[in-house]
């Protein structure tokens, strides 16, 4: 069968295509720009704390890969298709996820959570969340399709006010700061870089820091189930972090 050229070079025909239209030894790897996490660099290339460790991953192991920039929701669309030679960078191993997708060893942990929260809110004085969760009228801003790690299993019993979005961290930011919402769980990594590097919504953003929050998570390359479990052992030989 023959496939069309731009077939190979727009990611949304790519999803589409029939295995055969597919190189058999190329990997399709995605992404989403979420610093400090994934980043592209000024050549192109992947660089941030996932980003830069998945990429030399891949190049150390000698597997070719087409870089895509695709929305989170359907990149796991792509890697629940079992007939997706397609891999993602930087999701957590969580059961549900490893029902449809293979993991990588770990390519980054997390540090420990923390609470990404405007002015009005910090001025309420909680520190903890055991306080937290006695307070039914917050609201909370969650990512669609994302786990929380350890925070899952206690928004679960908390039940706060809960609104979901698709859009990327940058723009959630952009909710807690008019005060749409009060708070979105962010890592210590990602909050720090937000409060920096976001100079018109910083001044009335705060970073809370409970000493009950739960430990970061590992992060990984997640890949469908079409991708050969040899080519998971190339990424894990290739992998330096410990």
């Amino acid at each position: 069968m023959r496939c069309p050229r731009s077939a190979a070079v727009i990611a949304a025909s790519l999803l589409l295509a029939s295995p055969a239209c597919l190189a058999e030894d190329l990997i399709h790897v995605t992404y989403s720009e979420r610093p400090p996490y994934m980043t592209v660099q000024p050549d192109g290339e992947p660089g941030g704390l996932t980003g830069a460790p998945a990429a030399a991953a891949f190049k150390h192991a000698r597997i070719p890969v087409q870089w895509h920039k695709v929305p989170t929701n359907r990149q796991l669309f792509m890697i629940k298709d079992q007939a997706s030679l397609s891999c993602a960078v930087g999701w957590f191993a969580t059961p549900e996820r490893q029902q449809y997708a293979k993991f990588t060893k770990a390519i980054y942990r997390d540090r420990s959570w923390v609470v990404l929260t405007n002015a009005a809110f910090a001025a309420r004085g909680v520190s903890t969340l055991e306080e937290l969760a006695r307070l039914r009228d917050v609201r909370v801003l969650i990512k669609d399709n994302y786990s929380y790690g350890g925070l899952d299993a206690f928004m679960q019993q908390w039940q706060p006010v809960v609104a979901l979005s698709a859009a990327p961290t940058l723009k959630m930011v952009q909710s807690v700061s008019k005060g749409a919402v009060d708070l979105m769980f962010v890592s210590e990594d990602e909050g720090h870089y937000i409060i920096k590097h976001q100079s018109e919504q910083a001044p009335n953003l705060r970073l809370l820091q409970f000493k009950d929050m739960p430990p970061g998570l590992e992060r990984h390359i997640m890949c469908s189930k079409a991708v050969p479990d040899e080519v998971i052992a190339r990424l894990n030989k290739a992998i330096t972090f410990k």
